[in-house]
């Protein structure tokens, strides 16, 4: 399958937010959204969940779930998204099927080989910069890390799956991270704040 270049991580501190965060990017053109609500139990997520993956299919889009295998099991999701401390990429395989897409969370090159091993469909990688957004935040990579990691990995892999950057990213930024050879951003402030940035931001990863 093609790769969306832009994934719209959910942000929200109520369903309701979520929610219409989520209506507003699909709304603007995301095609990519993963649902993520850290500070939410477990009923509130399925709920949101199962909201999302009616909307995703009301507007063709990809819905991918954050961090739970089993709620992408039971809204059958088109995958799920898994930080380094999550479940394993193994299980999620083994639980979701082979058909479904895999991600997994990278923040050094050790760690993308690790996640590429893995057999993650994509990888996203970060953080790009300062965010608010994660709690326990690993070292910043900035564009230079984005370049050496990219570079180190095209001179020794054939094949490279698609990887996202991630992490207090602006629409500034975009030129010169996609000239690092990435595939692609994952965010959320940027187009929770502006939506209507959506259809610049993938104009200018064509």
């Amino acid at each position: 399958m093609i790769y969306s270049k832009l994934q719209y991580i959910s942000q929200g501190n109520t369903l309701a937010e979520q929610e219409n965060n989520i209506i507003n990017a699909l709304e603007n053109g995301a095609d990519w959204i993963q649902v993520r609500w850290k500070n939410a139990d477990e009923a509130e997520r399925l709920t949101l969940a199962k909201k999302t993956i009616l909307l995703c299919k009301k507007f063709n889009a990809i819905c991918i779930i954050n961090d739970s295998i089993s709620i992408a099991k039971e809204i059958n999701a088109d995958g799920v998204h898994l930080g380094l401390e999550d479940d394993s990429i193994e299980k999620a395989r083994s639980v979701l099927g082979a058909n479904k897409i895999i991600g997994g969370t990278a923040n050094t090159l050790n760690q993308v080989i690790q996640r590429m091993e893995e057999g993650c469909d994509y990888i996203g990688l970060g953080p790009f910069r300062f965010t608010t957004t994660k709690e326990e935040l690993s070292p910043i990579l900035g564009f230079s890390g984005y370049q050496k990691i990219i570079d180190t990995l095209k001179s020794e892999y054939e094949n490279i799956p698609p990887i996202y950057a991630i992490g207090g990213i602006a629409f500034p930024d975009l030129e010169l991270l996609f000239q690092t050879g990435i595939h692609g951003i994952a965010v959320s402030g940027m187009i929770t704040k502006e939506p209507q940035l959506i259809t610049e931001i993938k104009n200018k990863f064509k």
